[in-house]
């Protein structure tokens, strides 16, 4: 019996902390911010492929430095993921504060564009990208020069969005007949890669009938470093002073001099950091795919609400339920040890398969939410200003 409690503590455990790692992010966007992000899965999604790319460059230079490829991997799964959230930030999202409808509509499409980027990534479309960049972002710094920008200023956007692409599509298409690059083939594809875990990685620790495997104990560490590192930024360095006080009364922050919208930008390029260390971690259970960050979005989310918005314990808290139910209901362990109860063992044998554990942790969260509300730790005082 022994065995079977702590074979359930572990893997519960460990289930939370995947999904810990991947809401970290999301309680810094949603739960400071107020902004509701459905493009953090595909954030998550970078930084799985981010790890794929590091771990092939690293194969080339040999086996003493693939073991140590992960570190490096973290490090630019972060960079990634932060220059690409920073990217929406200040492309999209800055426009639609306190606009929650708006908000969750285009990091939805957002999300889709990653997605069918991921797919199709070859040398011509980043040509193209990189072409249309130089074009349009350097014709609108050019003529913001000029003094009457602002009023001239949603023309020049209509002319130029039309006819950068269509430079950067002749180009793109131009050098990839002259120079033969790959046109059709895409870098990654739609099927799913596979991630190699160093071999300290492989195996796990024996513990009676069962193993503690070494990589979902990295990411718990992962998790545990993850936590400490955001709580001490955000209590002891002088930038996450700012993002409190902006969460707190963004008007009364921006009389006293804090600049909201770096602020924003920061808080916003960090959150989409954590997703991708996120997705390096997830990246080792499995192989990655363009639908990779689908499977986790619900489940941030549900850590977050559940947790309470903008409570780390609260998250804390809340991967760990989430974690252990699924683990319990799913693993028919939670059956087994009702079996004297005859009704009780035969309603939870039949939500014991992955799927439907899902639904029964669905239904708990929703009658959890009726008589909580505001989650495990609610908000108190003041929320952040539209």
């Amino acid at each position: 019996m022994l065995q079977v409690v702590l074979d359930a503590i572990f893997n519960g455990i460990s289930i939370g902390a995947v999904l810990l790692i991947a809401a970290l992010g999301l309680a810094i966007v949603f739960g400071l911010m107020g902004v509701i992000n459905l493009a953090h899965g595909e954030l998550i999604m970078l930084g799985a492929y981010t790890t794929y790319v590091v771990q092939n460059g690293f194969k080339i230079l040999g086996k003493p430095w693939f073991e140590l490829y992960i570190f490096f991997a973290l490090i630019l799964a972060f960079l990634v993921a932060s220059a690409v959230g920073l990217i929406l930030e200040r492309g999209v999202i800055r426009y639609l504060y306190g606009r929650p409808l708006e908000t969750l509509l285009a990091t939805w499409g957002v999300s889709l564009i990653l997605q069918q980027f991921v797919r199709s990534v070859n040398w011509v479309l980043i040509i193209e990208i990189g072409v249309f960049c130089i074009l349009f972002f350097g014709a609108l710094r050019i003529l913001s020069r000029r003094a009457d920008f602002e009023r001239i200023r949603p023309w020049v956007i209509v002319v130029m969005l039309p006819v950068s692409w269509e430079i950067a599509a002749r180009i793109g298409k131009l050098l990839g007949e002259t120079y033969k690059l790959a046109v059709t083939k895409a870098w990654f594809g739609a099927q799913n890669v596979d991630v190699t875990a160093p071999s300290w990685l492989r195996g796990g620790l024996p513990l009676g009938s069962f193993q503690l495997q070494y990589a979902r104990l990295f990411i718990i560490v992962l998790t545990i470093l993850c936590i400490a590192g955001i709580y001490l930024f955000l209590q002891r360095s002088s930038w996450g002073l700012r993002i409190r006080a902006v969460t707190q009364n963004r008007s009364m922050s921006a009389c006293l001099g804090i600049p909201t919208e770096k602020v924003d930008a920061l808080t916003f390029a960090l959150g989409s950091g954590l997703a991708g260390v996120a997705g390096c971690a997830i990246s080792l259970l499995g192989s990655v795919g363009p639908n990779t960050g689908q499977n986790y979005i619900v489940d941030t989310f549900m850590v977050v609400v559940v947790g309470g918005v903008g409570k780390l314990v609260g998250s804390i808290v809340a991967a760990i339920a989430i974690g252990m139910a699924n683990y319990l209901i799913g693993s028919n362990t939670l059956a087994l040890w009702l079996a004297p109860i005859k009704p009780l063992s035969d309603f939870f044998s039949f939500f014991a398969t992955t799927s439907m554990a899902k639904v029964m942790v669905f239904a708990l969260i929703i009658a959890f939410l009726q008589v909580r509300p505001g989650g495990i730790f609610p908000q108190k005082g003041r929320t952040v200003d539209a």
